[in-house]
């Protein structure tokens, strides 16, 4: 997510992303990392405000023990695919 917020093209994963927004297409991301809510808050911040970026609904994963953390939640997967192909973002944070 880091990479494509600052438009680091240097993996093929990022390379095949970039691709794939440049010919039109939405991009899902589901987002599952321990630094969400501190250091990779920024950069995800600046995808959800792009377009054609579209994330999997997330929340936090363990407040106690994990406090910075995030995972996304599966159960919408299919659902935020299906949206995405229409333009359309499901609230992608969670409580």
């Amino acid at each position: 997510m880091s990479k494509l917020a600052c438009d680091i093209i240097d993996t093929p994963a990022t390379m095949a992303a970039k691709s794939h927004l440049r010919n039109g297409f939405p991009l899902v991301i589901a987002p599952s990392t321990n630094n969400g809510l501190s250091g990779n808050a920024e950069n995800i911040g600046k995808l959800l405000n792009r377009r054609n970026y579209f994330f999997v609904p997330f929340k936090q994963d363990n407040p106690i023990t994990k406090p910075r953390s995030i995972v996304f939640d599966s159960d919408y997967i299919i659902r935020t695919i299906e949206l995405a192909l229409e333009g359309e973002q499901i609230s992608p944070i969670l409580l």
